[in-house]
This record gives structure tokens, sequence and C-alpha cells, in this order.
């Protein structure tokens, strides 16, 4: 059976040829493996694994693995692969060596009330720290942590894009900044745990669109995508004025796997696209995936004078210091997107050609 998103695996294994060599006969951990960012590491992972014949394997931690198996076949029953149950916070260590770690697991659940708040804290800092110890006790040498562009807090009105050089933070008063709080004090981990041997990269990610990423999560342009594959209209709840940018999850790949195995031990990288556009024009460019155009509805118009809101990297230091770019547009992410989604539901193809 082929897989549907060859042609994107072949994308990334093209251009990250020169990185796998480090992979030869390697034995990598991973959390979160099971999720948006997780399959598609593990797809390009077992694709490069297969084609150069690296002799590579990989454990991945899951809370239910019998039912990833289920879900994703072709990676969790794949034979360089290892499943291992357990949570993130309390996960019994796997057994023998490790070279490479990737932290992945984060909390995505809904926050509902002080409870909800508790865990995703400490989903993400304990299980940050347990994956650290697990990691400096199984001779891990490098390991990437999936942080988040949300560290920064709000970016200001006057700044384009955020840099990593930029020292603002969320409100620590404000409990709905816990997330942001969380990864703040994971990369902190990183830092206390660093060493001559344990070399911590980090990736502050921002947005992405994609196959894997499901249409039930609360993003302007899976809600987009959503509402057009269902024939519409588009609904757009504020006034479509603040600035988003996308990265395609093929490029994301590249560039955690170069962030892993190129990057600077405690040096962030910002991970996303510095081409900003407002959320009109990203549900405009949703619409135009379609044929005909979806329709759009904007809940309320812009206010005269307002302020502009944004969320959008700076990733000057990637391409610098990494050589990395961004290889697919946008509009054509959004297409690869919506395609994938259509294949996987049985819909008819209803593209713009």
């Amino acid at each position: 059976m082929s897989n549907p998103l060859s042609d994107d695996l072949d994308h990334v294994l093209a251009h990250t040829s020169g990185l796998w060599e480090e992979l030869r006969g390697a034995r990598l951990f991973m959390t979160g493996g099971t999720g948006f960012f997780g399959c598609w590491l593990l797809e390009t992972f077992l694709w490069a694994n297969d084609r150069l014949t690296l002799d590579a394997s990989v454990v991945v931690l899951t809370r239910d693995s019998s039912a990833f198996a289920r879900r994703v076949p072709h990676l969790g029953c794949h034979p360089a692969v290892t499943l291992h149950d357990g949570d993130v916070r309390t996960f019994e260590f796997a057994d023998g060596a490790f070279s490479h770690l990737i932290h992945a697991a984060t909390y995505s659940g809904e926050i509902l009330d002080d409870r909800d708040r508790l865990v995703m804290f400490d989903t993400i800092v304990g299980g940050t720290r347990r994956t650290l110890e697990f990691a400096r006790r199984s001779g891990v040498r490098r390991f990437l942590l999936t942080s988040s562009g949300a560290i920064y807090g709000r970016q200001p009105t006057d700044l384009t894009h955020v840099p990593e050089e930029y020292t603002g933070g969320p409100d620590s008063a404000d409990a709905g900044q816990v997330y942001a709080e969380a990864k703040r004090t994971a990369e902190l981990l990183c830092a206390i745990y660093a060493d001559a041997h344990l070399q911590p990269a980090i990736a502050r990610c921002f947005a992405f669109v994609g196959p894997y990423l499901s249409l039930d999560v609360h993003f302007a342009v899976v809600s987009f995508i959503r509402d057009a594959l269902q024939g519409g209209p588009i609904r757009i709840s504020g006034d479509g004025t603040p600035y988003r940018s996308y990265l395609y999850a093929a490029d994301l790949a590249i560039w955690l796997w170069t962030i892993l195995l190129r990057g600077r031990s405690m040096r962030p990288y910002n991970v996303g696209s510095a081409t900003a556009l407002t959320i009109q024009e990203l549900a405009s460019l949703v619409a135009h995936t379609f044929a005909p155009p979806v329709s759009i509805d904007v809940a309320r118009a812009a206010k005269a004078g307002a302020s502009v809101e944004r969320y959008v990297p700076a990733v000057t230091r990637a391409e610098t210091e990494l050589g990395l770019r961004l290889t697919v547009p946008l509009a054509e992410g959004i297409r690869r997107t919506v395609g994938w989604h259509e294949a996987v539901s049985g819909h008819s193809p209803s593209l713009r050609a």
C-alpha cells in the first residue's frame, strides 16, 4: 500500500540529505510520537531509515500503544519502532542506551478549570523533568525540546517579527498563561540538565498546517479548513485583523531534524514562517483552495485605530546558522492538507485545479 505522503517524504529527504549519517545505527527515544509533530517525525525518520538503510531504531512513549498501532499501523507496527507504554510524567525508563531523544509530548486538552490547568502544567514540566532524567541516565547526547513561541508572551504591536533575543514573557499572574509558563520552565529545566555530554536543543514552535493536524483543535487554519470541507461558510469569530504565519508540516520536519542534529546546545531557534498574513487573508487563501471558492463570514467589523495583534516569528537565526528556509508556500501547504483530509475521509476531491 502506497504512502499518501510519499511526495512530502521524498521532499523532506531531499532537503535533509546531509543529516542522516549521524543516525546510522542509532537508537532514539521519542515522547509525543503519536501527535502531530510526532507522526511527522516518525514518518520522516522511517522513510530515511528504510531508503538509506540506516539500521536505526526508535522507542516511542505512548499512553496507549495498541490504539496507536491500530490508528497508524504503518508507523506503530514498523519493525524499527518499539512502542513503550507510560505517562510522560511517570513512565518506567526503557532499558539500554540511547543516543538521541526527542521530547515532543505536551498537554493538548481544552483548559476548562483550575484542575485542567494543573494537569497541563504538571504534564509539561513534570514530563520534561522525567524525560531529561531518563536522557541523563541512558547516555543521550542530543536532546530536542519542542517548546513554543508562546513563551514570549503578547507580541508588542510595533514588533512585526519576534526574535529569540526578545526578553518579554507571559503574565505570570494570569492562570490562562499556564501553557506558556510551563514551556518557559521546561526550557529552564533543559538549561539545568545541560552539561558536557547532554546537549539540549530548543525549538520554539509557532503555527503550522499539514496532514495529521486534527480538525478538532482550535486553531484558525484548522477551523477554516474544517468549515470549507463541510461546504462553508468559513467563519471568522473576530474581525480578521490579527497577523499570523504558518509553516507546512514537511518544512516543520526538516527544521526539527536539523535543530536536533545541528542546533547549538541551549541556543533556542524559532520554528515557523516569517511570512505574515491577516486572519482574513488566511481565510481567503483557504476559501480559494476549493472550486468554487467557499464563502467567508466575519463576525464583526474592525475598529478604526485599534492596535494590531501579531504572532509571527523572526527566523533569521535558523536561516543564517542552520541554513533553513521555507520550501513549501502556504497556499500549496493548505492544498496538500485539504487533499490529505479528503483522501483519508473518502470524500470526492473539491480542490481547485
